[in-house]
């Protein structure tokens, strides 16, 4: 297994844990389960900490074999501008969750306003995680960047 191996298995933790998480978090919220709540912050904080571990996996993965990415550099380094926007919306959603466990520790309940916190930030971390895997994906897969071509505004079929 190499770094690139590595970097594409565990991509994914992140871009299927967070919308699993906010999920979480919006159930509790919606029918007052703090116990859920709780548990939904808690995957928050331990998926962030993944997440930014994960990240640098991609750089070490771009140096495995760098002649092999040299057609498809643009789009390398549109996957890494991405991927570090969507690091930095994880830190603030792992932040976010950080502080909403210091409100919510012992007994008490997490403030609604943390909660809209979280959701916001989880909803956003969500959107820019998904753009930062369909980008990743076009760097090995041709069709996908052959189907984003035709969507394109002005793209001729």
């Amino acid at each position: 297994m190499n770094w690139t191996h590595l970097h594409l298995a565990l991509n994914h933790v992140p871009v299927l844990g967070v919308p699993f998480a906010t999920l979480l978090l919006a159930w509790g919220w919606g029918f007052r389960k703090p116990e859920v709540i709780r548990v939904a912050v808690l995957w928050t904080l331990g998926l962030a900490a993944a997440s930014i571990a994960i990240k640098f996996t991609g750089d070490s993965a771009a140096g495995v074999d760098p002649a092999r990415f040299v057609p498809v550099q643009y789009l390398l380094e549109r996957h890494e501008k991405s991927a570090d926007q969507a690091t930095t919306a994880v830190f603030l959603w792992g932040l976010a969750a950080a502080v909403a466990t210091w409100f919510g520790r012992g007994n008490r309940s997490v403030p609604r306003p943390a909660l809209g916190a979280l959701m916001a930030l989880g909803i956003v971390t969500c959107v820019l995680l998904a753009r930062t895997a369909n980008l990743g994906g076009q760097i090995s897969h041709p069709q996908i960047r052959e189907a984003a071509a035709l969507t394109a505004p002005g793209a001729k079929p």
